[in-house]
């Protein structure tokens, strides 16, 4: 048991330095790629002080909604605000472009097609 749980850390750690797929990982231990990905994706951060550094979940079926489903919220949050910028950045420029060249560039309410 104690040489799969290393096997699996030094997996995700090479995982993690990068430069080697999920497949070539799986190559290499004799595992699917998608055993490897579970091992990846049940990484979370330690919860108590210890080394500072991550744990490994059990490498049993069961989702991961709790870190991963967080994780996901804040980074659809973060896509979410970066699109809303970027619409305020383009209408912006739409604006600027209206107003310096005096050329309608917005379909105006009620316009035939």
């Amino acid at each position: 048991m104690k040489q799969e749980e290393e096997m699996i850390r030094e997996a995700v750690e090479r995982y993690g330095r990068g430069g080697v797929s999920m497949r070539e990982l799986g190559r290499i231990y004799r595992v699917s790629a998608s055993t490897v990905h579970r091992w990846i994706r049940g990484r979370e951060p330690s919860k108590e002080g210890g080394d500072g550094g991550e744990r490994v979940r059990g490498s049993g079926g069961g989702s991961s909604a709790g870190s991963s489903g967080s994780a996901e919220v804040r980074r659809l949050r973060k896509e979410l605000e970066e699109a809303r910028l970027y619409n305020e950045l383009l209408n912006a420029m739409i604006d600027i472009a209206e107003e310096r060249f005096e050329v309608p560039i917005r379909k105006k309410p009620g316009a035939k097609r």
